[in-house]
Protein backbone atom coordinates (compact mmCIF):
# COMPACT_ATOMS: atom_id res chain seq x y z
CA UNK A 1 0.00 0.00 0.00
CA UNK A 2 2.79 2.40 0.88
CA UNK A 3 4.52 1.65 -2.44
CA UNK A 4 1.25 2.39 -4.30
CA UNK A 5 0.88 5.67 -2.37
CA UNK A 6 4.46 6.62 -3.27
CA UNK A 7 3.79 5.96 -6.94
CA UNK A 8 0.67 8.14 -6.80
CA UNK A 9 2.63 10.97 -5.17
CA UNK A 10 5.31 10.73 -7.85
CA UNK A 11 2.60 10.77 -10.56
CA UNK A 12 0.98 13.85 -9.01
CA UNK A 13 4.35 15.60 -8.76
CA UNK A 14 5.14 14.81 -12.40
CA UNK A 15 1.74 16.05 -13.57
CA UNK A 16 2.11 19.19 -11.44
CA UNK A 17 5.57 19.79 -12.86
CA UNK A 18 4.34 19.34 -16.43
CA UNK A 19 1.42 21.72 -15.82
CA UNK A 20 3.79 24.29 -14.33
CA UNK A 21 6.25 23.86 -17.21
CA UNK A 22 3.44 24.20 -19.74
CA UNK A 23 2.18 27.35 -18.03
CA UNK A 24 5.69 28.76 -17.97
CA UNK A 25 6.18 27.92 -21.65
CA UNK A 26 2.90 29.59 -22.52
CA UNK A 27 3.98 32.63 -20.53
CA UNK A 28 7.28 32.78 -22.38
CA UNK A 29 5.49 32.38 -25.71
CA UNK A 30 3.05 35.16 -24.92
CA UNK A 31 5.88 37.39 -23.71
CA UNK A 32 7.95 36.55 -26.79
CA UNK A 33 5.00 37.22 -29.06
CA UNK A 34 4.44 40.56 -27.35
CA UNK A 35 8.10 41.47 -27.82
CA UNK A 36 8.02 40.38 -31.45
CA UNK A 37 4.88 42.42 -32.01
CA UNK A 38 6.57 45.40 -30.37
CA UNK A 39 9.64 45.04 -32.60
CA UNK A 40 7.44 44.70 -35.68
CA UNK A 41 5.65 47.93 -34.77
CA UNK A 42 9.01 49.69 -34.36
CA UNK A 43 10.16 48.32 -37.72
CA UNK A 44 6.96 49.46 -39.41
CA UNK A 45 7.46 52.91 -37.90
CA UNK A 46 11.01 52.95 -39.34
CA UNK A 47 9.62 52.05 -42.77
CA UNK A 48 6.98 54.77 -42.55
CA UNK A 49 9.62 57.29 -41.46
CA UNK A 50 11.86 56.28 -44.37
CA UNK A 51 8.96 56.63 -46.81
CA UNK A 52 8.17 60.08 -45.41
CA UNK A 53 11.83 61.06 -45.85
CA UNK A 54 11.74 59.75 -49.43
CA UNK A 55 8.62 61.79 -50.18
CA UNK A 56 10.10 64.94 -48.63
CA UNK A 57 13.40 64.58 -50.49
CA UNK A 58 11.66 64.01 -53.84
CA UNK A 59 9.54 67.10 -53.18
CA UNK A 60 12.68 69.16 -52.50
CA UNK A 61 14.30 67.70 -55.64
CA UNK A 62 11.23 68.73 -57.63
CA UNK A 63 11.46 72.25 -56.18
CA UNK A 64 15.18 72.58 -56.98
CA UNK A 65 14.72 71.35 -60.56
CA UNK A 66 11.86 73.79 -61.12
CA UNK A 67 13.99 76.67 -59.85
CA UNK A 68 16.92 75.65 -62.07
CA UNK A 69 14.69 76.14 -65.12
CA UNK A 70 14.44 79.85 -64.34
CA UNK A 71 17.93 80.61 -62.99
CA UNK A 72 19.68 83.31 -65.02
CA UNK A 73 22.65 83.75 -62.66
CA UNK A 74 25.48 81.24 -63.12
CA UNK A 75 26.14 81.27 -59.37
CA UNK A 76 22.51 80.59 -58.50
CA UNK A 77 22.34 77.97 -61.25
CA UNK A 78 25.29 76.07 -59.74
CA UNK A 79 23.86 76.39 -56.21
CA UNK A 80 20.49 74.99 -57.27
CA UNK A 81 22.15 72.15 -59.15
CA UNK A 82 24.08 71.25 -55.98
CA UNK A 83 20.80 71.35 -54.03
CA UNK A 84 19.19 69.01 -56.55
CA UNK A 85 22.13 66.61 -56.20
CA UNK A 86 21.88 66.73 -52.40
CA UNK A 87 18.14 66.00 -52.39
CA UNK A 88 18.51 63.18 -54.92
CA UNK A 89 21.16 61.62 -52.66
CA UNK A 90 18.91 62.01 -49.60
CA UNK A 91 16.06 60.34 -51.49
CA UNK A 92 18.32 57.43 -52.47
CA UNK A 93 19.34 56.99 -48.83
CA UNK A 94 15.69 56.89 -47.72
CA UNK A 95 14.85 54.47 -50.52
CA UNK A 96 17.57 52.12 -49.31
CA UNK A 97 15.93 51.97 -45.87
CA UNK A 98 12.65 50.63 -47.26
CA UNK A 99 12.13 46.87 -47.42
CA UNK A 100 13.29 45.86 -50.89
CA UNK A 101 13.02 49.48 -52.03
CA UNK A 102 15.68 49.20 -54.73
CA UNK A 103 13.99 46.12 -56.18
CA UNK A 104 10.38 47.24 -55.92
CA UNK A 105 11.14 50.84 -56.93
CA UNK A 106 13.75 50.17 -59.59
CA UNK A 107 12.62 52.98 -61.89
CA UNK A 108 12.50 55.41 -58.98
CA UNK A 109 16.04 54.50 -57.88
CA UNK A 110 17.33 54.85 -61.44
CA UNK A 111 15.70 58.26 -61.88
CA UNK A 112 17.09 59.59 -58.60
CA UNK A 113 20.61 58.48 -59.53
CA UNK A 114 20.38 59.99 -63.00
CA UNK A 115 18.78 63.26 -61.93
CA UNK A 116 21.28 63.88 -59.13
CA UNK A 117 24.32 63.06 -61.19
CA UNK A 118 23.10 65.10 -64.16
CA UNK A 119 22.49 68.15 -61.97
CA UNK A 120 25.99 67.92 -60.53
CA UNK A 121 27.48 67.47 -64.01
CA UNK A 122 25.79 70.70 -65.12
CA UNK A 123 27.01 72.54 -62.04
CA UNK A 124 30.63 71.66 -62.70
CA UNK A 125 30.79 72.05 -66.48
CA UNK A 126 31.80 75.72 -66.14
CA UNK A 127 29.87 77.01 -69.14
CA UNK A 128 26.39 78.17 -70.07
CA UNK A 129 23.85 75.35 -70.46
CA UNK A 130 23.03 74.52 -74.06
CA UNK A 131 19.51 74.40 -75.49
CA UNK A 132 19.62 70.61 -75.12
CA UNK A 133 20.60 71.03 -71.45
CA UNK A 134 17.60 73.29 -70.81
CA UNK A 135 15.28 70.81 -72.51
CA UNK A 136 16.65 67.97 -70.38
CA UNK A 137 16.31 70.03 -67.19
CA UNK A 138 12.67 70.74 -68.06
CA UNK A 139 12.03 67.04 -68.75
CA UNK A 140 13.68 65.99 -65.47
CA UNK A 141 11.65 68.62 -63.64
CA UNK A 142 8.41 67.28 -65.15
CA UNK A 143 9.39 63.73 -64.17
CA UNK A 144 10.22 64.81 -60.60
CA UNK A 145 6.89 66.63 -60.34
CA UNK A 146 5.02 63.54 -61.48
CA UNK A 147 6.93 61.33 -59.04
CA UNK A 148 6.31 63.83 -56.23
CA UNK A 149 2.57 63.69 -56.89
CA UNK A 150 2.55 59.89 -56.93
CA UNK A 151 4.49 59.63 -53.67
CA UNK A 152 2.36 62.22 -51.88
CA UNK A 153 -0.84 60.48 -52.95
CA UNK A 154 0.55 57.17 -51.70
CA UNK A 155 1.69 58.80 -48.45
CA UNK A 156 -1.85 60.12 -47.91
CA UNK A 157 -3.23 56.61 -48.44
CA UNK A 158 -0.68 55.23 -45.96
CA UNK A 159 -1.59 57.83 -43.36
CA UNK A 160 -5.27 57.14 -43.95
CA UNK A 161 -4.78 53.41 -43.47
CA UNK A 162 -6.20 52.40 -46.85
CA UNK A 163 -2.85 50.80 -47.80
CA UNK A 164 0.11 49.52 -45.79
CA UNK A 165 3.78 48.92 -46.46
CA UNK A 166 4.66 45.26 -46.64
CA UNK A 167 7.05 43.68 -44.19
CA UNK A 168 10.34 42.20 -45.34
CA UNK A 169 8.97 38.71 -44.74
CA UNK A 170 5.93 39.34 -46.95
CA UNK A 171 8.07 40.69 -49.75
CA UNK A 172 10.54 37.82 -49.46
CA UNK A 173 7.76 35.26 -49.70
CA UNK A 174 6.05 36.93 -52.64
CA UNK A 175 9.22 37.57 -54.62
CA UNK A 176 10.62 34.09 -54.01
CA UNK A 177 7.34 32.67 -55.31
CA UNK A 178 7.49 35.01 -58.27
CA UNK A 179 10.99 33.91 -59.28
CA UNK A 180 10.13 30.24 -59.05
CA UNK A 181 12.19 27.50 -60.62
CA UNK A 182 12.03 28.92 -64.12
CA UNK A 183 14.31 31.80 -63.09
CA UNK A 184 11.93 34.36 -64.58
CA UNK A 185 12.08 37.91 -63.28
CA UNK A 186 10.24 38.58 -60.05
CA UNK A 187 6.98 40.40 -60.52
CA UNK A 188 6.03 42.99 -58.01
CA UNK A 189 2.62 43.42 -56.52
CA UNK A 190 3.15 45.56 -53.46
CA UNK A 191 2.05 49.05 -52.57
CA UNK A 192 5.19 50.35 -54.28
CA UNK A 193 3.94 49.22 -57.65
CA UNK A 194 1.39 52.02 -57.60
CA UNK A 195 4.40 54.27 -58.11
CA UNK A 196 6.26 52.06 -60.58
CA UNK A 197 3.27 51.31 -62.84
CA UNK A 198 2.49 55.02 -63.21
CA UNK A 199 6.10 56.20 -63.28
CA UNK A 200 6.61 59.26 -65.51
CA UNK A 201 8.78 58.95 -68.59
CA UNK A 202 12.46 59.63 -67.84
CA UNK A 203 14.28 61.71 -70.47
CA UNK A 204 17.36 60.35 -72.19
CA UNK A 205 20.51 61.92 -70.74
CA UNK A 206 23.41 62.82 -73.01
CA UNK A 207 26.23 64.40 -71.01
CA UNK A 208 29.66 63.75 -69.57
CA UNK A 209 28.86 61.61 -66.54
CA UNK A 210 28.50 58.04 -65.31
CA UNK A 211 24.74 57.90 -65.96
CA UNK A 212 24.93 59.25 -69.49
CA UNK A 213 22.66 57.13 -71.66
CA UNK A 214 25.04 57.16 -74.64
CA UNK A 215 27.81 55.77 -72.42
CA UNK A 216 25.49 53.15 -70.92
CA UNK A 217 25.02 51.57 -74.33
CA UNK A 218 28.66 50.45 -74.49
CA UNK A 219 29.67 46.91 -73.69
CA UNK A 220 31.35 46.56 -70.27
CA UNK A 221 35.11 46.49 -70.84
CA UNK A 222 35.75 45.00 -67.40
CA UNK A 223 33.74 41.87 -68.25
CA UNK A 224 35.14 41.13 -71.70
CA UNK A 225 35.91 37.44 -72.20
CA UNK A 226 34.18 36.30 -69.01
CA UNK A 227 31.66 33.44 -69.08
CA UNK A 228 28.02 33.55 -68.04
CA UNK A 229 27.17 32.35 -64.52
CA UNK A 230 24.05 30.62 -63.26
CA UNK A 231 21.83 32.05 -60.56
CA UNK A 232 23.23 29.59 -58.02
CA UNK A 233 26.79 30.57 -58.95
CA UNK A 234 25.84 34.23 -58.59
CA UNK A 235 24.31 33.54 -55.17
CA UNK A 236 27.55 31.87 -54.07
CA UNK A 237 29.54 34.87 -55.34
CA UNK A 238 27.32 37.29 -53.39
CA UNK A 239 27.69 35.25 -50.20
CA UNK A 240 31.47 34.96 -50.55
CA UNK A 241 31.83 38.67 -51.26
CA UNK A 242 30.05 39.56 -48.01
CA UNK A 243 31.30 36.64 -45.91
CA UNK A 244 27.81 35.21 -45.38
CA UNK A 245 26.11 31.85 -45.81
CA UNK A 246 24.57 31.41 -49.30
CA UNK A 247 21.41 30.02 -47.70
CA UNK A 248 20.61 33.53 -46.43
CA UNK A 249 20.18 34.90 -49.96
CA UNK A 250 16.82 34.76 -51.70
CA UNK A 251 16.58 35.42 -55.48
CA UNK A 252 14.42 38.50 -56.03
CA UNK A 253 15.21 40.00 -59.44
CA UNK A 254 16.71 39.44 -62.87
CA UNK A 255 18.05 42.69 -64.30
CA UNK A 256 18.48 43.31 -68.02
CA UNK A 257 20.20 46.04 -70.03
CA UNK A 258 23.89 46.54 -70.69
CA UNK A 259 24.78 44.82 -67.39
CA UNK A 260 22.34 41.89 -66.94
CA UNK A 261 22.26 40.78 -63.31
CA UNK A 262 20.93 38.33 -60.78
CA UNK A 263 19.49 40.08 -57.71
CA UNK A 264 19.39 38.63 -54.19
CA UNK A 265 18.03 39.74 -50.83
CA UNK A 266 18.98 38.73 -47.30
CA UNK A 267 17.84 39.79 -43.85
CA UNK A 268 21.00 40.64 -41.91
CA UNK A 269 21.61 42.62 -38.71
CA UNK A 270 18.10 44.01 -38.50
CA UNK A 271 17.99 45.26 -42.08
CA UNK A 272 17.35 44.19 -45.63
CA UNK A 273 20.46 43.52 -47.75
CA UNK A 274 20.22 43.65 -51.55
CA UNK A 275 23.02 42.38 -53.81
CA UNK A 276 23.14 42.39 -57.61
CA UNK A 277 25.62 40.15 -59.45
CA UNK A 278 26.48 40.41 -63.14
CA UNK A 279 25.38 37.42 -65.13
CA UNK A 280 28.55 37.74 -67.19
CA UNK A 281 31.51 36.97 -64.99
CA UNK A 282 29.61 36.83 -61.68
CA UNK A 283 31.00 40.19 -60.48
CA UNK A 284 29.34 42.13 -57.67
CA UNK A 285 27.69 45.17 -59.21
CA UNK A 286 25.90 46.61 -56.22
CA UNK A 287 25.32 46.10 -52.51
CA UNK A 288 22.64 48.05 -50.65
CA UNK A 289 21.76 47.71 -46.98
CA UNK A 290 18.80 49.20 -45.15
CA UNK A 291 20.27 48.47 -41.72
CA UNK A 292 19.79 51.47 -39.41
CA UNK A 293 23.20 52.95 -38.53
CA UNK A 294 23.64 54.08 -34.92
CA UNK A 295 25.85 56.89 -33.67
CA UNK A 296 29.34 56.95 -35.14
CA UNK A 297 32.17 55.42 -33.12
CA UNK A 298 34.70 55.40 -35.99
CA UNK A 299 36.50 58.37 -37.50
CA UNK A 300 36.35 59.10 -41.25
CA UNK A 301 39.98 58.02 -41.53
CA UNK A 302 39.19 54.67 -39.92
CA UNK A 303 36.21 54.26 -42.26
CA UNK A 304 38.36 54.95 -45.32
CA UNK A 305 40.93 52.39 -44.13
CA UNK A 306 38.17 49.79 -43.67
CA UNK A 307 36.83 50.46 -47.17
CA UNK A 308 40.29 50.20 -48.74
CA UNK A 309 41.05 46.94 -46.91
CA UNK A 310 37.68 45.56 -48.03
CA UNK A 311 38.55 46.27 -51.67
CA UNK A 312 42.03 44.79 -51.38
CA UNK A 313 40.67 41.58 -49.85
CA UNK A 314 38.20 41.22 -52.71
CA UNK A 315 40.59 41.55 -55.60
CA UNK A 316 40.82 45.33 -56.07
CA UNK A 317 44.37 46.07 -54.83
CA UNK A 318 45.17 49.17 -56.89
CA UNK A 319 42.33 51.48 -55.87
CA UNK A 320 43.10 54.98 -54.62
CA UNK A 321 40.77 57.04 -52.44
CA UNK A 322 39.63 60.27 -54.09
CA UNK A 323 36.82 61.81 -52.01
CA UNK A 324 34.33 60.78 -49.37
CA UNK A 325 30.98 61.96 -48.04
CA UNK A 326 29.26 61.24 -44.71
CA UNK A 327 25.47 61.03 -44.44
CA UNK A 328 23.48 59.55 -41.56
CA UNK A 329 26.65 58.13 -39.96
CA UNK A 330 27.50 56.30 -43.18
CA UNK A 331 30.77 57.06 -44.97
CA UNK A 332 30.78 56.65 -48.76
CA UNK A 333 34.25 56.61 -50.31
CA UNK A 334 34.98 57.07 -54.02
CA UNK A 335 37.91 54.98 -55.24
CA UNK A 336 39.58 55.21 -58.66
CA UNK A 337 41.97 52.71 -60.25
CA UNK A 338 45.65 53.64 -59.89
CA UNK A 339 47.39 52.54 -63.12
CA UNK A 340 51.04 53.15 -62.33
CA UNK A 341 51.46 56.93 -62.20
CA UNK A 342 48.00 57.56 -63.71
CA UNK A 343 44.79 57.81 -61.66
CA UNK A 344 41.92 56.49 -63.81
CA UNK A 345 38.75 58.31 -62.74
CA UNK A 346 36.44 56.35 -65.09
CA UNK A 347 37.28 53.12 -63.20
CA UNK A 348 35.16 54.13 -60.22
CA UNK A 349 34.10 52.03 -57.22
CA UNK A 350 32.07 53.38 -54.32
CA UNK A 351 32.18 51.72 -50.89
CA UNK A 352 29.90 52.71 -47.99
CA UNK A 353 30.93 51.99 -44.39
CA UNK A 354 28.67 52.16 -41.32
CA UNK A 355 30.58 54.28 -38.83
CA UNK A 356 28.91 52.65 -35.83
CA UNK A 357 30.69 49.30 -36.26
CA UNK A 358 32.56 49.32 -39.60
CA UNK A 359 30.13 47.13 -41.56
CA UNK A 360 30.14 47.47 -45.34
CA UNK A 361 26.62 48.71 -46.13
CA UNK A 362 27.07 49.81 -49.73
CA UNK A 363 29.10 48.96 -52.82
CA UNK A 364 28.82 50.09 -56.45
CA UNK A 365 31.18 49.07 -59.24
CA UNK A 366 29.39 50.04 -62.45
CA UNK A 367 32.04 52.59 -63.44
CA UNK A 368 34.82 50.04 -62.90
CA UNK A 369 33.07 47.23 -64.76
CA UNK A 370 32.12 49.45 -67.68
CA UNK A 371 35.51 51.09 -68.14
CA UNK A 372 38.34 49.03 -66.66
CA UNK A 373 40.75 47.77 -69.29
CA UNK A 374 44.47 47.72 -70.14
CA UNK A 375 45.47 51.15 -71.47
CA UNK A 376 48.36 52.51 -73.49
CA UNK A 377 49.19 56.15 -72.76
CA UNK A 378 50.73 58.63 -75.15
CA UNK A 379 54.48 59.14 -74.79
CA UNK A 380 54.08 62.76 -75.84
CA UNK A 381 53.45 64.26 -72.40
CA UNK A 382 54.06 67.95 -71.87
CA UNK A 383 56.44 68.99 -69.12
CA UNK A 384 54.75 69.57 -65.77
CA UNK A 385 56.62 72.84 -65.12
CA UNK A 386 55.61 74.19 -68.51
CA UNK A 387 51.93 73.44 -67.86
CA UNK A 388 52.03 74.66 -64.27
CA UNK A 389 53.06 78.12 -65.49
CA UNK A 390 49.51 78.44 -66.87
CA UNK A 391 47.84 77.81 -63.52
CA UNK A 392 47.64 81.46 -62.53
CA UNK A 393 49.35 83.70 -60.00
CA UNK A 394 46.34 83.85 -57.66
CA UNK A 395 46.40 80.08 -57.09
CA UNK A 396 48.76 78.03 -54.96
CA UNK A 397 49.51 74.56 -56.32
CA UNK A 398 49.17 71.98 -53.53
CA UNK A 399 49.73 68.78 -55.51
CA UNK A 400 50.03 67.33 -59.00
CA UNK A 401 49.39 63.99 -60.65
CA UNK A 402 48.53 62.50 -64.03
CA UNK A 403 44.86 61.62 -64.29
CA UNK A 404 42.65 59.97 -66.88
CA UNK A 405 39.27 61.73 -67.06
CA UNK A 406 36.07 60.92 -69.01
CA UNK A 407 35.11 63.27 -71.82
CA UNK A 408 32.19 63.83 -74.16
CA UNK A 409 31.35 60.83 -76.29
CA UNK A 410 33.05 57.60 -75.32
CA UNK A 411 36.51 58.99 -74.88
CA UNK A 412 39.09 59.39 -72.13
CA UNK A 413 41.72 62.09 -71.85
CA UNK A 414 45.07 61.96 -70.07
CA UNK A 415 45.59 65.18 -68.12
CA UNK A 416 47.84 66.98 -65.69
CA UNK A 417 45.72 67.42 -62.54
CA UNK A 418 46.67 70.29 -60.25
CA UNK A 419 45.04 70.61 -56.85
CA UNK A 420 45.15 74.32 -55.98
CA UNK A 421 44.11 76.70 -53.24
CA UNK A 422 42.55 80.08 -53.93
CA UNK A 423 43.32 83.27 -52.03
CA UNK A 424 40.25 82.76 -49.84
CA UNK A 425 41.20 79.17 -48.99
CA UNK A 426 38.93 77.27 -51.38
CA UNK A 427 40.34 74.21 -53.12
CA UNK A 428 39.93 73.60 -56.83
CA UNK A 429 41.14 71.11 -59.43
CA UNK A 430 42.58 72.18 -62.78
CA UNK A 431 42.98 69.78 -65.70
CA UNK A 432 45.31 70.34 -68.66
CA UNK A 433 45.59 68.05 -71.69
CA UNK A 434 48.78 66.05 -71.12
CA UNK A 435 49.60 66.08 -74.83
CA UNK A 436 48.86 69.72 -75.75
CA UNK A 437 48.90 71.56 -72.41
CA UNK A 438 45.48 73.11 -73.14
CA UNK A 439 43.23 73.66 -70.13
CA UNK A 440 40.26 71.30 -70.26
CA UNK A 441 38.35 71.44 -67.00
CA UNK A 442 37.96 73.23 -63.67
CA UNK A 443 36.29 71.57 -60.68
CA UNK A 444 35.39 73.22 -57.39
CA UNK A 445 35.78 71.21 -54.19
CA UNK A 446 33.07 71.85 -51.61
CA UNK A 447 34.64 70.64 -48.36
CA UNK A 448 33.22 70.48 -44.85
CA UNK A 449 33.14 68.09 -41.89
CA UNK A 450 30.90 65.69 -43.81
CA UNK A 451 33.34 65.26 -46.70
CA UNK A 452 33.84 66.64 -50.21
CA UNK A 453 31.51 67.37 -53.10
CA UNK A 454 32.92 68.09 -56.55
CA UNK A 455 31.23 70.89 -58.48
Amino acid sequence: MQALWSRRRIRVLIISFLIAAFALAVGWAVQGQAKASHYRRLLEQDYQRAFAQLTTAVGELDSALQKIRYASSSTLFSTLCAQAFSQATAAQTALGQLPMGYVELEQTASFLAKAGDYAMALARQGEEPSDDDWETIAALSDTASGLDTLLRDLEADLMGGSVTLESVEQIQERLSQATGDDQSPATAGSTFQTVESDFPEVPSLIYDGPFSDHLSQRSPKGLEGLAEVSRDEARAAAAQFLGLDPVLFTPVSQGEGVLPTWGFEASVDGGSLYVSVTRQGGKILEVLSSRPVADATLSPEEGVAIAKTFLEQRGYPSMAETYYLIQDNTLTVNFAYQDGQVLCYPDLIKVSVALDNGDIVGFASQGYLMNHTARAYTENITDRAQVESNVGDTLTVLSHRLALIPTEGEYELLCHEFRCETEDGQHILLYFDAATGAQKRILLLLEDESGTLVQ
